[in-house]
């Protein structure tokens, strides 16, 4: 079973990592996810254990567990998709959901010409400002 574990202390090592899962049962893999420009932890990892009953009560026993003063989340890991994207679907450009980044066409989101709300409104949706002036 592969696992996600977040939060982690940017100063912990791959090496203490699998021990704090080795605890458990047998770790085939363990990893840190670093930056490729500075090397530095991205303060998340992956641990690869072959036995699903043994990496289960690992994370039901360590997430939430407190590693060098933070609190780390440990759940099972969803693997990507083949195609490689990351969402089911949706969001981005959207035209005509009720939500989005840039909405033409719903009630709600960042860059709206339509709707009630949003950040840039350009039509929709009185929100009781009155244009008369008191000059």
């Amino acid at each position: 079973m592969n696992i996600f574990v977040g939060s982690l202390p940017f100063s912990l090592e791959e090496a203490e990592l699998r021990g704090f899962f080795e605890e458990y049962g047998e770790v085939t893999s363990a990893r840190i996810i670093t930056d490729k420009f500075s090397g530095r932890s991205k303060g998340f990892g992956f641990i690869e254990m072959p036995n699903a009953q043994e990496a289960q009560k690992a994370i039901e026993e360590l997430n939430g567990a407190e590693v060098d003063g933070r609190t780390i989340v440990v759940n099972e890991s969803i693997e990507k998709p083949k195609d490689g994207s990351r969402r089911p679907s949706g969001g981005g450009f959207n035209r005509g959901g009720d939500r989005g980044g840039f909405n033409r066409g719903g009630d709600r989101g960042g860059f709206n010409r339509g709707g009630d709300r949003g950040g840039f409104n350009r039509g929709g949706g009185d929100r009781g400002a009155s244009r008369r002036s008191s000059y």
